[in-house]
């Protein structure tokens, strides 16, 4: 029988070839909604977001990653070093990790055109590590599924359409992360221990929405980050 790591591998080598024939696409305007079959779309490695999230002891260039992002908070404009980013989360997320000499595109040059969120996804596989927690360190990447119907046939079936940069873990569990959508670049929460419950009692922000809502939205679309969140993503050490 294949181990449980094998397994998890193939599924990741299978999402991967999707990516690169170019059939899937990110980053969109403004969350994780069910797919006919998840395990098809992303691979799940024990129980993902059920002990999530803490935040991992600081890491130098992970902490410096996590401050160039909120630098950008509030504006539209991704300039690193003299070079412009596309104004996407894609470009966001690159320009960040630009910062301290990381190409997240690096070694896909040869890929013409396709998704950036999931040439993105792909470097970390090949680079990094792709996990779901229990701990979070400041500038991880975090992926997102079916923020938006990529390919517009109005189901929920569209993986890794959004990405971003963890700034901080507040102390109930609720991830901060930094990302670009149309209005501009800003903070969000997630919080995996609710991921459908959008405030607190209290009015504390738990999960942002980071899919708009529209009139005829398939049975069982999601709107809110903790239910559209795929993986988290760790390259520097």
């Amino acid at each position: 029988m294949m181990s449980s790591a094998g397994h998890s591998h193939s599924l990741i080598i299978g999402l991967l070839v999707l990516l690169v024939s170019g059939l899937l696409s990110g980053c969109a305007a403004i969350g994780r909604q069910p797919v006919q079959d998840e395990k098809s779309v992303i691979p799940t490695m024990g129980t993902r977001g059920a002990h999530c999230c803490a935040m991992a002891k600081a890491v130098p260039r992970q902490t410096a990653l996590a401050t160039t992002a909120v630098r950008f908070v509030g504006q539209s404009r991704i300039q690193v070093d003299g070079r412009n980013y596309t104004p996407d989360c894609s470009g966001f997320v690159r320009g960040v990790y630009a910062s301290q000499r990381v190409d997240l595109y690096g070694g896909l040059g040869e890929l013409d055109g396709g998704n950036g969120v999931g040439r993105i996804f792909t470097h970390v596989v090949e680079h990094g590590r792709i996990h779901y927690g229990p701990t979070v360190h400041p500038g991880d990447l975090v992926f997102f599924h079916n923020t938006w119907d990529f390919n517009r046939d109005g189901l929920p079936n569209d993986p890794l359409t959004h990405v971003g940069v963890v700034e901080k873990v507040d102390r109930d569990g609720t991830v901060v992360f930094v990302s670009s959508v149309s209005a501009g670049i800003e903070r969000y929460r997630m919080n995996l221990k609710h991921p459908g419950t959008h405030k607190a009692s209290d009015g504390r922000i738990l999960n942002d929405f980071l899919r708009r809502k529209h009139m005829g939205d398939a049975r069982g679309t999601y709107y809110l980050a903790g239910r559209l969140f795929a993986a988290f993503g760790t390259l520097a050490h």
